[in-house]
């Protein structure tokens, strides 16, 4: 069973401009989110820069994710690490803040073999009977999941999808293929949208929705009630604006854009720095030309 179809936000966490948590501006964020039909809220993934937060830190903002949002959608907490032993802390400590279920990433910089993603996974699975979302981003981890291994791990009553950020729409294919029309496959990448619900996807886990969650829903919605030429014209109609939020390394520009739509979400956490001078321009035309920005 899914844990939701549609448009799940993968939400920035803002920050105080002394780089502390803005959990009042948090709790904005997510208001403004559910407001515009947003279908679920994913705390502390790669956009929300979980990898620069303690610990605390991290469960705090889940902790906070869980009581504004009110059961009012579900919430996906990123609880991944690279070391299984801190994963099942982390998701342990998040199912018992409330979470609908985790979004786990393959183990980065040590990597693992396809047997090593199916026994770390399977410990975190069987340590803590959170509902779990498989993440392959290979581009960031350095390490891919198999379809295969997919389709191994779907077989656990704790894996319940994948979001798939590998940008390979063979891929996906051959894990819808594989895994079934129960297994939910949620796209990684905002400009792979309607390829991916083509192949049987239940939606996106998305940077754009921090922009125009409305917009990105309707994509998902249109396409599942069958008005599939006026979704994949939305989709087309967004490719500017995507494509100036992934000018530089995300979450740099999804940031920006929201500052400049006035929403004050302060800056990213070193290694990540300010966008540079052109990419400004774009992003700043894109959202111009979205009418998101005078």
């Amino acid at each position: 069973m899914a844990i939701f179809e549609g448009a799940g936000v993968a939400i920035i966490t803002p920050f105080h401009t002394d780089g502390s948590i803005n959990f009042s501006k948090l709790e904005e964020l997510i208001d403004f989110q559910i407001d515009n039909y947003t279908d679920a809220i994913i705390i502390c993934g790669t956009t929300g820069e979980a990898s620069t937060m303690t610990d605390a830190e991290q469960l705090e903002c889940i902790k906070v994710a869980v009581e504004r949002t009110k059961g009012r959608v579900p919430v996906i907490a990123g609880t991944g690490s690279n070391d299984t032993r801190h994963g099942i802390t982390l998701t342990k400590r998040a199912g018992e803040l409330g979470v609908d279920g985790v979004l786990q990433v393959t183990p980065y910089y040590n990597k693992a073999t396809q047997k090593g993603l199916i026994e770390h996974f399977d410990a975190i699975g069987k340590a803590t009977n959170v509902p779990m979302i498989l993440y392959s981003v290979p581009s960031r981890t350095g390490v891919n999941i198999a379809p295969e291994t997919v389709y191994e791990l779907s077989n656990r009553d704790y894996v319940v999808g994948i979001k798939e950020a590998s940008g390979n729409l063979s891929q996906v294919a051959q894990i819808a293929r594989l895994c079934g029309p129960d297994f939910a496959i949620y796209s990684g990448n905002d400009d792979q949208i309607i390829p991916v619900l083509s192949l049987g996807g239940k939606g996106v886990i998305s940077v754009l929705s921090n922009v125009i969650p409305k917009e990105t829903h309707d994509i998902v919605n249109l396409y599942l009630q069958g008005q599939t030429r006026a979704a994949l014209n939305l989709q087309l109609d967004y490719l500017p604006l995507i494509d100036s939020l992934f000018s530089e390394v995300n979450p740099i520009p999804v940031k920006a854009a929201l500052n400049y739509m006035g929403f004050e979400v302060g800056p990213c956490r070193l290694p990540l720095t300010n966008l540079e001078p052109a990419n400004e321009e774009k992003v700043k035309a894109a959202l111009r030309a979205a009418s998101l920005i005078d």
